[in-house]
């Protein structure tokens, strides 16, 4: 693992010490899943983005899908 610093304001290191207790975590293990989960956001956001765009340049035709309603099985409630 590497060492790293960071700037940050006294408020939200007030937060995040706060937050890791309550998890009975320390600081830098909250970090590092912090920045986990934001990193999957921005991954997940892309995909998001990515998928549109493929939609906008080839929207779905109609009745598209309509072969496939009859294979959905969505079990009984």
């Amino acid at each position: 693992m590497r060492t790293v610093q960071l700037t940050l304001d006294e408020t939200l290191v007030t937060e995040v010490d706060k937050a890791a207790a309550g998890l009975r975590t320390t600081r830098s293990a909250f970090t590092r899943q912090a920045l986990r989960a934001a990193l999957a956001q921005l991954k997940e956001r892309a995909l998001e983005r990515k998928h549109r765009e493929g939609y906008r340049r080839k929207p779905v035709a109609p009745a598209e899908f309509q072969v496939w309603e009859t294979e959905q099985a969505w079990g009984e409630p």
